[in-house]
């Protein structure tokens, strides 16, 4: 069973001062579990309520009722299974190859997608603004499906950084040059801005490449795209060119 001092610990960990405090996340679902476990993540505690993960010691898995599980949830519908892991210490930030960057990026749904996408799309490193949204909000985590575990993130100063980049850095506008007849190159920093004000004015001042994506609708009445299925669009461009 699951005491109520872990029941108190879990569900403190969905803000990121007691995550900070603990230096613990959980997460939860077969999958991302799983692709965590295969990761360099060290897991804590985990709490189960069947037989699953029979690669993890008795002395790490808790076998709890799903009443227990709905109690320390984050999710509306809980999985069977909940992990609690250990917060990794940062990586050093690789500056090559294709680099996003996120400036203030405030739902977990937008990063943990923007996180799965740097994943396919094989951008290795991911770096964000001090504003955006903590990687490992359960959401966030809920959203990378594992994905995390193969990306590496970063919160930086992020005008400081660009303004210090060797690499040629690439800002997402809405009145930008059509991203379709560019020229692009293999290594890049590409920003994407916060989803309802953009980019900052301050950091936009620091960014000599302006792309868009244009809109083809007879109309044109659609404010902009979502982040995330924008940021899909900006990379597919970047690795056909």
């Amino acid at each position: 069973m699951v005491s109520k001092n872990q029941i108190k610990l879990i569900t403190s960990l969905q803000l990121k001062k007691y995550r900070n405090e603990h230096q613990l996340f959980f997460a939860e679902g077969v999958k991302v579990i799983q692709e965590l476990l295969e990761s360099n993540f060290v897991l804590e505690q985990l709490f189960v309520t069947e037989t699953l993960f029979e690669q993890v010691g008795i002395s790490q898995k808790t076998l709890i009722t799903e009443p227990d599980m709905k109690r320390i949830s984050a999710l509306s519908s809980p999985s069977s299974c909940l992990a609690i892991f250990k917060i990794p210490k940062p990586v050093k930030i690789e500056t090559k190859g294709l680099i996003v960057a996120l400036d203030d990026i405030r739902d977990p749904g937008n990063l943990g997608t923007i996180i799965r996408l740097c994943d396919w799309f094989g951008v290795r490193q991911l770096v964000c603004s001090t504003e955006t949204v903590d990687i490992y909000n359960p959401k966030v985590i809920q959203a990378t499906m594992g994905s995390i575990k193969r990306v590496n993130v970063n919160y930086v100063d992020l005008n400081a950084f660009i303004s210090e980049s060797t690499q040629a850095v690439f800002g997402t506008f809405m009145d930008g040059k059509n991203v379709y007849n560019e020229k692009l190159p293999k290594e890049a920093v590409l920003v994407f801005g916060n989803e309802a004000n953009g980019i900052s004015s301050a950091l936009e001042k620091l960014i000599k490449n302006r792309i868009a994506i244009p809109r083809f609708g007879e109309i044109q009445q659609t404010e902009s795209l979502n982040v995330a299925t924008a940021t899909a669009i900006f990379l597919s461009e970047f690795r056909r060119s």
